[in-house]
């Protein structure tokens, strides 16, 4: 039976005046049990997550405007989800780089980061020791003029990431799209939440309850009511609801 724990931990203090944070201020995390050790997450910022599992570090989206990673940990591995400046950042990625580091990146990326392995939508690999499976990332309705959505399919992906015997869906930008719907086994979901870009509570609790996660996180939710999405999966069993500041 898989165990699901959390702890949170919150120091609050001054942040620059650019609102970054650096590795000395510490950011809220939660901890997960896994048949192999602690899950440690750690949401950065926007669509930004560091992962930390095994002695290995993941970021997700690693974002200057988010962190200063000059002085967050050195990375295992990156997982981009798409090419838009608020998800690739190539000096961020630069920062927390080293010997050894595995980059994965979308299609609309390459090229855009030396070194890095392009997955396609439906790839799976293993990286950095961890299997990686790639989910579509797309939008159906919201589209920046009449015919050109703002995420196009085949573009951006979401990741699929095992760590041990809990599982972790990290969306990137898209909307409640077939493909997500259909997923099952998610233990820990971080869903896209902000229009026009992503999804509006509806459209997240509707893929909630279409694919079930344990543990479900909204995130890149800018002003969007968070409550609301708590209201709309309120009873929803099984489905932990987790809103977390940044």
């Amino acid at each position: 039976m898989k165990v699901l724990a959390w702890l949170p931990l919150v120091v609050s203090m001054a942040l620059p005046a650019a609102g970054r944070v650096n590795a000395q201020e510490q950011l809220q995390e939660d901890v997960i049990a896994t048949s192999a050790g602690d899950l440690v997450i750690t949401v950065v910022g926007h669509g930004t997550l560091m992962l930390r599992h095994g002695g290995k570090v993941i970021h997700v989206d690693p974002v200057g405007r988010e962190a200063d990673y000059g002085t967050m940990p050195d990375a295992d591995l990156i997982l981009v989800t798409h090419e838009h400046g608020d998800h690739l950042d190539v000096e961020a990625i630069a920062q927390v780089r080293k010997p050894g580091t595995e980059i994965v990146v979308s299609s609309s990326c390459d090229g855009r980061v030396d070194g890095a392995n392009v997955m396609a939508n439906g790839d799976v690999a293993t990286r950095a020791g961890l299997r990686i499976e790639t989910v579509p990332a797309y939008n159906l309705v919201h589209e920046r003029s009449e015919g050109v959505p703002y995420h196009p399919r085949g573009n951006g992906n979401g990741y699929l990431i095992d760590f041990a015997d809990v599982r972790v869906y990290v969306a990137g930008d898209t909307e409640n799209i077939p493909e997500m719907k259909a997923l099952r086994g998610v233990d820990v979901a971080f869903l896209p939440m902000n229009v026009p870009f992503t999804m509006t509570p509806e459209m997240v609790a509707d893929a909630a309850r279409a694919f079930r996660p344990r543990i479900l996180y909204p995130y890149h939710f800018g002003d969007a009511d968070t409550g609301e999405l708590v209201r709309l999966l309120d009873g929803a069993e099984g489905i932990e609801v987790r809103v977390r500041s940044f």
